[in-house]
């Protein structure tokens, strides 16, 4: 008799398994089939918790590693062993006994280098050695795509590499993440930091990233630059357009009105020069892998990148949708046949009804050579009865509309516009008006239609014809240039996958295309997590800001390698290497090695520049601490409020005070100290009246805060 053990990642994956069999006996730790075509002598389904199994801590290996100290540096054991992870044991205990009984062992993990992993080490832990192991390889959990992927068994050559490139990742994450959080904390407490770092090769820079974005806000300064507009008046209605110059010198555009003899809001002629209409066609979206539905998700709904994963993972589990964690917006043709096939039924379910425009296969969407592991997000064959999606959750609902939205919209015709250019001539000016109309919504009747703009309200044009007598009056717009906008939290998926853009060295920008970025399509949304959970960023109304303490931690980096988005990517470049089966998992760790060494030399010299500022972690009171001498009264000091600043002497009767947001800008400890010290600062930006505007500071003589628009920058 040949016992047959198969291990899922996880209790609701041997659920989905099981499912698509018929079940002999279930327990607290395994299920039991009963035989069939596919197990003539059945099988026994059983599970992790996740990962069952860990790397040992450090204190494992040697009891003085457990005290944070530079002498103990670096921590760096001969061997790396594992453990059961807390809480575990039971299960694990039970996984043990199924697999010395089994002869024949299938690793149901997910399909990807992480579930590899949760595989062999348990399998090392158990210390079973010499049976066949096989693989289990597929993209949904429906019961046919089950019992078919368990009829297909693939070798484990493939996976065994994956383990290797799962394990050197986590060997060199583990070496990084004890030893440089260690360093950093214990020399940045020698210098009066209260709190503790955790650093980590893929966290650290994506915080730097975001730092990065909040320093250009806050370094830059709005400048007024100055163009020529014109207001037209035709026969079916009136538009506006641009002459061809942009200047921050208002002089220049005041020349080139003279030149033409053009006065401000006079009312002139104009003549239509030309119109010229194009037919623009453009497709539907490609298919979603992660990070595009985390987008669209985060945009439309706000979700966070970790509650988009979530709720496909349930989605994925009920058996709608394929399998998540895929950076792959391709399919290929065996899926586009069973949607082919589903098409009439999902327009149904999605309550919708339009005519394919195409039911072939377009290179756009459907392209074998493109798939590798994984193919794009679609929905399953299996077609939803309404009961069942009136039964899912909100979240669950909008996610699965979208997936099954975006799939139909792949088979609906094109959104068709026209795109129109008017030139309209004013005393030999000539001014550019563009604007669009749709001529067939396509596939974009399938979604909801965003509110229109302002600026897309203004680019309707009215029907002109060439040669066209308008009425016509000209003035000088004045704009102001605009800070970059700070990452909403969907976008810091974008932001992870494309930061080659923010990096100057070319080799650099094509490793990190050639990875996608820091991270992986599976990891990235966990790491957004670690850093909000390490208190490096928080997220209000969806966009992201760097706290004090992620301040401290990117000042402490700056000008390592754990700042470089490019580091990271080399390192996920050579991991995809050991995958792939052309790289060393142990010429790897030798180089993480190799990086600790210099980063215990290098950091105690890079350190004494970083200014330690209190990240809210310290006991100390933060509120009523002296900022600075009352500019008012001889006793007091103004101290932090809370909600003002105000003087320590009030009791005494000093009634100065300061607000902690003037005109939308939070006014900083510092800001105040500089007025009370110098009675005026510097010019600020980031301040919003109808328009964004920088101005400096000053204190009037009864002490009240004034701006001062007379300095200048």
């Amino acid at each position: 008799m040949t016992r047959v053990v198969i291990l899922a990642e996880k209790p609701s994956q041997a659920k989905a398994y099981a499912d698509a069999f018929q079940i002999k006996e279930k327990t607290k730790t395994y299920i039991e089939l009963k035989p069939d075509s596919t197990f003539p002598e059945g099988a026994t389904i059983t599970w992790g918790i996740g990962h069952l199994v860990e790397l040992k801590e450090p204190h494992d290996y040697k009891p003085e590693w457990k005290k944070w100290k530079l002498d103990q540096l670096p921590i760096v054991p001969d061997q790396f062993y594992e453990k059961v992870a807390s809480g575990k044991w039971e299960q694990f205990k039970a996984v043990k006994q199924l697999f010395q009984k089994a002869d024949v062992i299938i690793n149901g993990a997910d399909v990807d280098r992480e579930g590899s992993n949760i595989f062999y080490s348990i399998l090392r832990l158990t210390g079973v050695k010499g049976k066949p192991v096989k693989r289990l390889w597929i993209n949904s959990l429906e019961k046919d795509e089950v019992r078919k992927g368990f009829n297909q068994l693939q070798t484990n050559e493939k996976d065994l590499l994956l383990f290797d490139e799962a394990k050197a990742r986590q060997i060199s994450d583990w070496m990084v993440g004890i030893n440089a959080s260690r360093l950093f904390t214990v020399l940045l407490q020698k210098k009066g930091f209260s709190g503790y770092l955790s650093i980590g090769r893929v966290q650290s820079p994506t915080v730097y990233l975001i730092y990065q974005r909040q320093k250009e806000i806050e370094n830059f300064v709005s400048e007024p630059f100055y163009q020529i507009e014109g207001l037209f008046k035709a026969e079916k209605g009136s538009y506006k357009g641009l002459a061809k110059i942009k200047e921050k010198d208002k002089a220049k555009v005041q020349a080139l009105m003279d030149q033409h003899e053009l006065k401000e809001k006079e009312d002139i002629q104009g003549t239509v020069q030309s119109v010229d209409k194009k037919t623009k066609h453009q497709k539907s979206p490609k298919l979603h892998s992660l990070s595009t539905l985390q987008s669209v998700a985060n945009k439309r709904w706000k979700y966070s990148p970790s509650q988009v994963l979530k709720t496909m993972q349930k989605l994925y589990e009920k058996r709608l949708v394929t399998y998540p964690r895929t950076d792959c917006n391709y399919i290929t043709d065996s899926e586009f046949s069973y949607l082919v096939k589903n098409l009439g039924r999902y327009q149904e379910a999605m309550n919708v009804s339009f005519t394919p425009g195409s039911t072939r296969p377009s290179k756009r969407y459907v392209d074998s050579s493109k798939v590798q592991e994984h193919y794009a997000i679609i929905p399953t064959k299996t077609v939803p009865t309404q009961n069942k999606i009136n039964g899912l959750s909100r979240e669950e609902k909008n996610i699965y509309s979208e997936i099954m939205l975006n799939t139909l919209a792949m088979f609906h015709e094109d959104y068709v516009y026209e795109e129109t250019t008017i030139m309209t001539d004013v005393k030999g000016l000539a001014f550019k008006s563009t604007g669009r109309t749709e001529v067939k919504r396509g596939w974009k009747e399938l979604f909801p239609q965003p509110t229109k703009s302002k600026q897309e309200k203004d680019a309707l044009l009215p029907e002109v014809k060439n040669g066209e007598e308008v009425g016509a009056r000209v003035h000088i717009k004045e704009s102001m240039t605009q800070p970059p906008k700070p990452y909403t939290e969907g976008q810091l998926i974008n932001m992870m996958k494309t930061c080659g853009k923010l990096i100057d060295n070319e080799e650099d920008v094509e490793i990190l295309k050639e990875v996608e970025g820091l991270g992986t399509e599976a990891t990235r949304s966990g790491i957004i997590e670690t850093i909000k959970a390490q208190k490096y960023i928080e997220v209000k109304k969806n966009v992201v800001y760097v706290t004090e303490k992620g301040i401290t931690l990117c000042e402490a980096i700056e000008g390592t390698l754990l700042s470089s988005p490019a580091m990271t990517a080399k390192w996920e470049s050579y991991l995809k290497k050991i995958g792939n089966g052309q790289g060393s998992k142990q010429t790897f760790i030798k180089q993480t090695n190799q990086f600790i060494y210099k980063l215990i030399e290098e950091t105690p010299a890079s350190i004494e520049k970083v200014q330690v500022r209190d990240t809210g972690e310290s006991n100390k009171k933060k509120y009523n601490t002296p900022i600075a001498k009352c500019p008012a009264c001889p006793t007091g000091s103004i101290v932090d409020r809370y909600k003002f600043y105000g003087c320590s002497a009030y009791k005494e009767g000093c009634k100065v005070s300061f607000p902690k947001k003037l005109a939308g800008k939070t006014l900083t400890q510092n800001m105040i100290k500089t007025l009370c010290e110098k009675k005026q600062t510097k010019v600020l930006k980031g301040f919003k009246g109808k328009k964004p505007f920088s101005t400096a500071l000053k204190l009037d003589q009864e002490y009240k805060i004034k701006f001062d628009f007379e300095k200048k920058a």
